[in-house]
């Protein structure tokens, strides 16, 4: 069940309690009036007050769902309360010898528990997770308001430990349930993370009551207690101040969000406790206060302590969070850095050590064709590798990107058991996307004096050896150009004059010098399966049959076979295998639509098509620029990629490449 009350409803409501509680607090200050039953303000509104104001607080409750709860037992020791009150009112006053302890007393004090109990979940619903840290620090705020109180109010009371068993417990039972309570509303300060509304007014109100029952204590104590006086207003303010506090809606709050507030908190505490002990040094402090004081500075020296302790711990893990690579878990650049000054002291021409700089080759392809989040487990798996690789002969480093590093202890050279593993560490056999390493190796001291000068020639060399293998790419790819022309003529010159204006059309769309290269090889080998066409084919002078048209739709599928027979240019056979796809999914070989398509072969199919356009054919003549940019204009967005078009057509007209279409 959800109460469900207009925010107009809900204020009169608590508008008339109010102005009844204002009633009761005139009658209290000014005195009984012309009522037409005696004591009709001073009981009956009294007990009216204190049952709304039960009733009023379980009605909040049912507004709430995460804390109902809390509100419901808190609500229920407002109306136990107020149970006791009509006991003591209509049955143990009425008595001629009225027992003590009595089921008053008893009705009483149970309402303490079910406020405990609320405030206990209230903080459990709002402050998560809490900590033993936040337990020592509300045990700092009951010690010390202990202490204070007990020193305050403990003289008045010097017959609470006199009479019967029964007689002291429940006498000690009041005085020890307010300081508990009081306890509870240091604990709320401390853990909220601001003072609004909700737990301002149900503080405001545990505060009222606590005050009530120490002033009424002491005045029953030397006899000064009046009934209907203004102490007999605190109660009820109490209870609605409480009632209030349930219709309030308070937001949850971590922990680490409360940080600014724990200082002041304890500062204040352990000023009340040391207060406490120094009054003691001019004046009388009872040994109870004194004691509690005492307890309340040895709990703030352990939750100092501990704060030592957790900043020595947070200092020792930003320590490793500043030398640690946040994806891979190896040691960082700088921890290299570090590592690598040392090394540079220490090695000897005798005993050299040898830093091994490696580049994953074939990342960006393998990245770009499943994924950043599988191109990021796959560095997490490598790594893992990398690290196991070379356990026990060096350490392991990522740079960042796709580099890594490794420190190892002795001198390594071409070919090194160890060096090995950590390449093959550096495999991934993704076909068709593998992944594996370039590197470079610097033995230290012989080869490098210096941290700065070690990582830039072990750079240097990865990057030889990396051209290296990118010549040998070019050899297979010169292989492939060679048997072309030897094949067709026309149709290589037309290859290399869509791989020259699709280079400028990947740089006016900002591609890398990587991915730039493989759309040129690609834009240079697009039509290399079209080698496999007869000529009957491929050179008919009439229309294609089906059967014919579907001849030809197959030479990607060839093309990518054969550039792909090179390992090197494998990158390069996916993007000539989708070189036909269209924008709308009505290409060839595999209906890709969109940015299923490789960039890359997006571009190469405008580049070819504007060369095809632009260019003499044996059954027509070139078309002009402009004829042939509004062709391309008209099929934007179906044939081609509205992106790549855009670009081409600033390429050909606006940077001086008009020329380019003939």
């Amino acid at each position: 069940m959800r109460v469900d009350m207009s925010s107009r409803k809900t204020r009169a409501l608590f508008g008339l309690v109010a102005l009844a509680l204002a009633v009761h607090a005139v009658n209290a200050f000014a005195g009984p009036g012309e009522w037409p039953f005696p004591g009709a303000i001073s009981t009956w509104l009294y007990l009216a007050l204190m049952y709304a104001a039960g009733l009023l607080g379980l009605l909040g409750a049912l507004r709430h769902t995460r804390e109902r709860l809390a509100w419901a037992a808190v609500s229920t020791g407002l109306l136990l309360w107020a149970t006791g009150d009509v006991l003591v009112t209509f049955w143990i006053d009425k008595m001629a010898d009225p027992p003590y302890p009595s089921m008053a007393d008893a009705v009483y004090l149970s309402g303490y528990v079910g406020v405990y109990t609320g405030i206990i979940l209230l903080l459990r619903s709002r402050v998560r997770p809490v900590r033993r840290a936040q337990w020592i620090e509300g045990t700092v705020g009951f010690l010390a308001l202990a202490a204070l109180a007990t020193a305050v109010a403990l003289p008045a009371f010097t017959g609470l430990t006199e009479g019967k068993v029964a007689e002291i417990a429940v006498n000690l039972a009041y005085p020890f349930c307010d300081l508990l309570l009081l306890s509870f509303v240091g604990l709320a300060l401390g853990l909220s993370r601001r003072l609004d509304r909700s737990w301002a007014l149900l503080i405001l109100g545990q505060l009222a009551n606590v005050v009530a029952d120490i002033t009424f204590a002491y005045q029953d104590a030397v006899g000064s207690y009046v009934a209907g006086s203004w102490l007999d207003t605190l109660w009820p303010l109490s209870g609605v101040l409480t009632a209030a506090a349930a219709w309030q809606t308070a937001p949850r709050a971590r922990l680490d969000e409360l940080g600014g507030r724990e200082l002041p908190l304890n500062i204040a505490f352990a000023s009340i406790a040391l207060g406490v002990l120094m009054v003691g040094r001019f004046t009388t402090v009872n040994d109870v206060a004194a004691v509690l004081a005492g307890c309340a500075l040895v709990a703030v020296g352990l939750r100092g302590a501990m704060l030592f302790r957790d900043n020595l711990r947070l200092l020792g893990a930003s320590r490793r969070e500043s030398l640690t690579d946040g994806l891979s878990g190896l040691a960082n650049r700088r921890a290299l850095m570090l590592d690598l000054e040392e090394a540079v002291a220490t090695a000897t021409a005798a005993e050299p050590r040898t830093l091994a700089l490696f580049d994953l080759d074939g990342f960006k392809q393998y990245n770009d064709a499943f994924g950043h989040a599988a191109g990021d487990a796959l560095l997490k798996r490598l790594a893992a590798a990398l690290e196991t690789a070379v356990d026990g002969h060096g350490r392991a480093y990522r740079l960042g990107g796709d580099e890594f590093c490794v420190l190892l202890d002795r001198h390594a050279v071409d070919g090194d058991e160890v060096v090995e593993a950590a390449l093959l560490a550096l495999f991934e056999p993704a076909d068709p996307y593998a992944v594996d390493a370039s590197y470079g190796l610097v033995a230290l001291p012989l080869d490098a004096d210096t941290a700065a000068e070690a990582l830039r020639l072990a750079d240097h060399r990865m990057y030889a050896l990396k051209h290296g293998r990118r010549a040998t790419q070019g050899q297979a790819r010169e292989v492939l150009l060679a048997l072309l022309g030897e094949r067709e003529p026309d149709l290589q010159r037309h290859m290399r004059d869509v791989a020259s204006l699709a280079r400028a059309v990947g740089r006016q769309l900002g591609l890398d010098a990587e991915d730039l290269d493989v759309v040129v090889r690609a834009a240079e080998l697009h039509d290399i399966g079209k080698v496999a066409i007869p000529d009957a084919i491929l050179h008919k002078p009439g229309p294609l049959t089906d059967e014919e048209w579907s001849f030809v739709h197959k030479h990607t599928l060839i093309g990518e076979r054969i550039v792909s027979a090179a390992e090197a240019l494998r990158p390069v056979g996916r993007v000539v295998r989708s070189s036909h796809e269209r924008w709308d999914g009505g290409g060839y070989p595999d209906g890709l639509r969109g940015e299923e398509i490789p960039l890359g072969a997006r571009i190469v199919l405008v580049c070819d098509a504007w060369d095809a356009m632009t260019s003499d054919r044996s059954y027509r003549r070139a078309l002009p620029a402009d004829v042939a940019a509004e062709e391309l204009r008209a099929n934007t967005g179906t044939q081609f990629d509205p992106e790549v078009v855009g670009a081409l057509l600033a390429v050909v007209f606006d940077t001086g490449r008009i020329s380019a279409a003939r």
